[in-house]
């Protein structure tokens, strides 16, 4: 089928069951229909309540010059985020999870820096996020999400000269004016106020 044909025929926000019936398809197929939309620039994901995903089909292309933070963020995350506006990083290739993870820890949302912590079971490569932790300046906040994430989930154990280099990093807020009631050790050891709770913590069990 013609991707703008099909675009045309699927126009407004869908799920994989509603693309599947409006395509005469099954919704494995209907999957692959979405990735190669996607592709193309005439769709957008996003996710709903209870982590549906959303397919967003409009019959216009858009070309994208980059990639999505947030998609990248889903993608390595257990939490996953839904927005209505995206930011893409402009670059040649796909940024690596240890970037995503460096650009999580100063960004200016919760959600984002909540959601950041699956990313420490994902990192293979300490010295390359050190390097990008040094790039956006988030080398203690790093450190102390990442001892958090210790508290309640199995992550990969962090090389001795990584964590000692992340020490180089600025103090202060993860977010701005937040702090937290139960970290306040691990905010003492980096000099950066966590912002969140351990009650917080509970939507990596749901």
């Amino acid at each position: 089928m013609d991707l703008q044909l099909c675009a045309q025929k699927l126009e407004g926000l869908c799920t994989a069951a509603t693309l599947a019936k409006k395509l005469g398809i099954n919704e494995r197929t209907a999957i692959n229909y979405a990735w190669k939309l996607r592709k193309a620039g005439y769709l957008k994901t996003a996710y709903g309540g209870s982590k549906v995903r959303i397919y967003r089909v409009s019959p216009f292309r858009k070309k994208i010059v980059g990639y999505s933070f947030y998609e990248l963020l889903n993608k390595y995350s257990k939490i996953k985020l839904a927005v209505r506006e995206d930011y893409i990083i402009h670059a040649e290739r796909e940024p690596s999870v240890e970037e995503i993870l460096a650009r999580a820890a100063v960004h200016d949302s919760f959600r984002v820096v909540l959601a950041s912590l699956s990313l420490f079971n994902k990192i293979y490569d300490w010295a390359r996020l050190k390097k990008f932790a040094d790039v956006y300046a988030s080398g203690r906040k790093i450190g102390a999400l990442y001892d958090v994430a210790r508290t309640f989930m199995r992550v990969r154990r962090m090389d001795e000269r990584t964590r000692r280099g992340l020490r180089h990093g600025k103090k202060g807020y993860i977010i701005e004016g937040v702090k937290s009631k139960h970290f306040q050790d691990i905010e003492k050891e980096w000099g950066v106020f966590i912002p969140f709770n351990k009650a917080d913590l509970a939507r990596y069990k749901e």
